[in-house]
């Protein structure tokens, strides 16, 4: 089994100040999982759906407020939106993909992960549809609300499902020795030892986001490889990629390997 994370930044564009969905680039995502034929799990981000509006309410660091609680419930509709678009390619391609969102299945306690439901992921996922689940503004025992964010959620359906890979489709071609959009001498890796990732320079993006971007996901990686499976970071842009991927061919893409 694969588990699939469709970043934000592929899927939406990020960088706008509204909600913008890439349709097409999703549809030929999906229609690329269909033709390779794999079992799979997938988890997208919020992107221009979600950061926006949770860095103007400052969700991060939860719901003190009726108009943080406004924020809240608009934010989550907002993703739930999302969440039914990237749906509905699925079904465009004759994929039985269900939703599983995270405010209902997932709960935080300052910010880190405090329980999450994954045997309804297994309920469905043994019954043979795709799980898809996704970035989500979610209640938090400490701060009364906070962000889930995508990578968290891949993290522990990492841990629970142990997949054959875990593939984070971004919108660069993998890791670079320096953010590739801020410097122009950043040099492209193939390949990585997990205990070198935080030599990265991995400065933010100039776009709103509330999860500390790549920053954030070299955290998760860490702990994704560590707990045993192999993580790819591919250009979720040239879709053949991912196919080429899912079916074990050698392509561009970064390995972090143990």
């Amino acid at each position: 089994m694969f588990l699939i994370k469709l970043g934000g930044s592929v899927i939406t564009e990020k960088a706008l100040e509204k909600p913008s969905f890439k349709k097409k680039l999703v549809n030929d995502i999906v229609l690329t999982i269909s033709k390779a034929k794999k079992d799979v799990i997938i988890v997208h981000g919020a992107g221009s759906f979600g950061h926006v509006l949770a860095k103007k309410y400052d969700l991060i660091n939860g719901c003190s407020s009726s108009i943080q609680k406004q924020g809240f419930a608009e934010t989550q509709g907002l993703v739930q939106q999302l969440n039914s678009f990237v749906l509905n390619s699925f079904h465009e391609n004759d994929l039985p993909a269900v939703s599983i969102p995270p405010h209902a299945t997932v709960k935080l306690k300052n910010k880190l992960l405090h329980s999450i439901n994954t045997e309804i992921f297994r309920e469905y996922h043994d019954a043979g549809f795709i799980p898809i689940t996704y970035g989500d503004v979610v209640l938090d025992a400490d701060l009364g609300c906070s962000i889930c964010s995508g990578d968290l959620l891949v993290q522990a359906l990492a841990q629970t499902f142990k997949p054959e890979a875990v593939l984070f489709l971004m919108d660069e071609d993998g890791l670079f020795t320096a953010n590739p959009k801020k410097d122009k001498h950043a040099r492209f890796i193939d390949s990585i030892h997990v205990d070198t990732l935080d030599t990265l320079a991995t400065g933010l993006d100039d776009h709103a986001d509330v999860t500390k971007g790549m920053e954030g996901k070299i955290q998760m990686i860490h702990q994704i490889v560590n707990n045993g499976s192999n993580t790819i970071l591919l250009n979720g842009n040239k879709p053949d990629r991912l196919y080429d991927v899912l079916q074990g061919t050698k392509t561009i893409c970064t390995v972090v390997h143990r």
